[in-house]
């Protein structure tokens, strides 16, 4: 009898260690889950603290520093000024580099003397020349119009006119079939105006629209973007003629349109009779939806950028 009370006991004892380590076991397991879910958190806050600040880089560190801060001081917190840092990947400050620490509480663990944990998020956001971009409109400007290619330029925010029908092919007007699947002529260059062309393009080479007219449709959405930025192809050389003509596109130009038709001021425009016609408005730098390349390819630059997370 004093061998079973023994045995007794014992089995209460080791099931009252096995019940203390199942517990602790549960603890901790519940409070690693609150731990990671607080550093996923603090990874997002990271990351979108990071394009956020690229939004003015290259070339304003300050601007991007304080854009990063904000989002992340809105969105939980954990970044300090000084863990917001840059480098330069493809040009001189192109890259933000942020650092988020915050402090995860602990719940159960505290019966092992274990309060918080640190957990740490890095992210870092480039902003660089788009290889490929979407929502381009089919109106092509040569990279030697002057506002592209004159001393210290591209010059951003100088009105200027892009005189269609004088500079470009034959019988095109300036005009670019932007969908290598469709026929010169066939596509509805008023729907990729009032909405740019739904995909991603590259650069490279696209026919010229012989086909294209400047009639009331081209107008009527031409007249929707007034006030807004288009992104138009540059090109720099024009081969062949008529429908055999070809654009050969190296980068992309965003233009704010203020009128077109005929100029007669700096910002004012006279109705569009037959054919001919000009747009006034400006270049512009933007960040546009587009898709860097993985190396530096030394892309001409007239001041569009896209955004994106990198190593």
């Amino acid at each position: 009898m004093r061998r079973v009370r023994s045995e007794d006991g014992q089995a209460v004892l080791l099931t009252v260690i096995f019940l203390v380590v199942l517990l602790g076991a549960v603890a901790i397991t519940l409070d690693v889950g609150v731990w990671y879910r607080e550093q996923r958190q603090a990874q997002a806050t990271a990351d979108a603290a990071a394009l956020a600040g690229a939004q003015a880089l290259p070339g304003d560190t300050t601007q991007a520093g304080t854009l990063a801060a904000q989002y992340a001081t809105s969105n939980g917190g954990g970044l300090n000024p000084d863990d917001v840092t840059f480098r330069s990947d493809f040009q001189p400050d192109d890259t933000v580099v942020v650092k988020v620490k915050r402090t995860a509480p602990s719940f159960f663990a505290q019966i092992f003397s274990i309060s918080s944990v640190d957990v740490h998020a890095t992210a870092a956001a480039r902003a660089g020349t788009p290889e490929q971009v979407r929502g381009v409109s089919p109106i092509v400007v040569n990279k030697l119009q002057p506002q592209l290619s004159g001393p210290g330029c591209p010059c951003f925010h100088v009105e200027t006119t892009l005189p269609l029908a004088k500079d470009g092919a034959p019988g095109a007007f300036g005009m670019v079939n932007l969908d290598p699947s469709s026929n010169n002529g066939v596509p509805d260059l008023g729907d990729w105006i009032r909405s740019g062309f739904d995909g991603y393009l590259p650069l490279g080479d696209y026919n010229s629209d012989p086909g294209a007219k400047f009639n009331s449709n081209l107008q009527d959405a031409l007249s929707a973007r007034l006030g807004t930025e288009l992104l138009f192809p540059v090109y720099d050389t024009l081969t062949q003629v008529g429908s055999n003509a070809q654009y050969d596109v190296i980068g992309w130009v965003a233009f704010h349109l203020d009128c077109f038709g005929e100029p007669t001021g700096s910002t004012t425009c006279a109705p569009t009779h037959g054919n001919a016609s000009s747009l006034t408005g400006y270049f512009t730098r933007v960040i546009w939806n587009g898709l860097q390349s993985s190396g530096n390819k030394h892309l001409p630059n007239f001041g569009v950028y896209s955004v994106s997370l990198v190593n």
